[in-house]
């Protein structure tokens, strides 16, 4: 069977989404073509309900795209002038329009506990960073394939 965080393949034009600790150690990797969406997933540390930031592979540039936030809870909500939110119809709402590029097409992200479990999820994969380095930094990078 094959390792969930190794999603490889795609057309020739995809970049390598990854995720890795500082050591180098690979986490996850996806492989997204221009144009592929993935999300990183997790569950507020206070409410539990999951939130979700979806990016964008845009001609090899990571792109904040849009966020998913099913309440105003504490560090949550839309901040005027970056995108348009919108009710998701069950009570909480959707931030779009946000279309961000992150500096050097990567970020550094402190993994949380399991409570919290945040994820890499692209092309019906799904990878538990929290699962495999629970209060680590990790880099999420949108990479150029060879």
């Amino acid at each position: 069977m094959a390792d969930p965080a190794r999603a490889e393949g795609g057309p020739a034009d995809a970049a390598a989404l990854t995720a890795t600790l500082s050591d180098g150690t690979e986490l996850a990797r996806f492989s997204v073509p221009s144009g592929g969406e993935w999300c990183v997933l997790w569950r507020h540390s206070v409410q539990g309900f999951e939130v979700a930031d979806c990016y964008e592979n845009r001609d090899g540039s990571m792109v904040l795209m849009r966020s998913h936030q099913p309440d105003f809870a504490a560090g949550l909500g839309h901040i005027p002038g970056r995108g348009t939110q919108a009710s998701d119809g069950a009570g909480g709402y959707w931030i779009t329009g946000i279309d961000e590029p992150v500096p050097g097409g990567a970020y550094v992200l402190r993994a949380g506990s399991m409570a919290v479990d945040h994820r890499l999820s692209a092309g019906g994969t799904t990878v538990s960073l929290s699962e495999r380095a629970a209060r680590r930094r990790v880099r999420i990078a949108l990479e150029p394939t060879p």
